[in-house]
């Protein structure tokens, strides 16, 4: 008989070792590595332990072999350690959609119809401008509202309302889209896909989501590194240092955490390994 095991909304469902080892290949884990990982977890379990418990000892053990791996095992965590401001979030999502080669600004003034309105990123397309909510959270299990779309939804319509008055001259379409490092709430998605309001969640739509296309960008933040402290993340973050990548070209801000000498060295080592698809350390 499977164990149960406590989701992070608070439903059981039995252990099923095949979605774990799935979810450590999803991050490059070898199949011998994530098999043996799965397999010595399965030894451990008991009736009711958290999906978080089992996340933290798979990634203890990915940690000990290859740092990578565990990196991008940890990426949905990692976001989550953007806050608790969420303006790294904002950045974040500006340089995916960057990846993606579109031209973005981040915190603007958008003037509507009737009022102004603070958009968290303008996403410049050839057709088409978008005016997007970044929704961030650091709560496991948090889910994006009715009412939440709701609002952003009458924010879009007097935006689209100015847009429409002014004859906007490169014939531009408008639109609206909402972003969250977690999940949508069901009634949520149904009214966006009624009133023609994108969204894009961790999972959300099946394919081509924000997981996807993180992994698809190699756009991993620098809270993802297994090399640094949680104060020194917040120091780069402080810095507005979001992306791992970005750190060789900005070591200055690796010395000003107290990042310095052999622990620099293995912190390049594993930006290296965690934003070059296939190589691993």
């Amino acid at each position: 008989m499977s164990v149960l095991i406590t989701k992070s909304d608070g439903t059981a469902e039995p252990f099923d070792e095949s979605k774990l080892i799935s979810s450590l290949r999803h991050a490059g884990a070898e199949v011998r590595v994530a098999s043996a990982v799965a397999h010595d977890i399965e030894k451990e379990l008991w009736s009711g332990i958290s999906t978080q418990e089992i996340y933290s000892r798979a990634f203890a053990r990915l940690r000990e072999h290859r740092r990578g791996v565990a990196a991008r095992y940890s990426l949905k965590r990692a976001v989550m350690e953007f806050g608790p401001s969420g303006f790294p979030f904002e950045i974040f999502i500006a340089e995916l959609f960057r990846a993606e080669g579109f031209v973005c600004e981040i915190d603007q003034i958008i003037q509507g119809a009737c009022v102004e309105h603070e958009v968290d990123v303008v996403i410049h397309k050839e057709k088409e401008i978008v005016y997007t909510e970044a929704k961030f959270h650091n709560t496991v299990g948090f889910r994006t509202d009715l009412k939440t779309v709701l609002y952003i939804k009458a924010r879009m319509d007097d935006i689209s309302a100015a847009h429409k008055n002014q004859k906007v001259p490169d014939g531009k379409i408008v639109s609206g889209l909402v972003v969250t490092n977690t999940k949508f709430t069901d009634i949520a998605v149904k009214y966006s896909e009624c009133q023609g309001l994108e969204l894009l969640g961790w999972d959300h739509p099946s394919e081509n989501n924000l997981h996807d296309r993180i992994r698809k960008a190699g756009l991993y933040p620098v809270t993802a590194l297994t090399t640094l402290t949680t104060r020194e993340k917040m120091a780069l973050l402080s810095n507005k240092v979001v992306l791992c990548k970005s750190l060789p070209e900005r070591n200055s801000v690796l010395r000003e955490a107290g990042v310095v000498g052999k622990r620099a060295d293995a912190v390049f080592e594993e930006v290296g390994a965690l934003c070059v698809p296939g190589k691993d350390i």
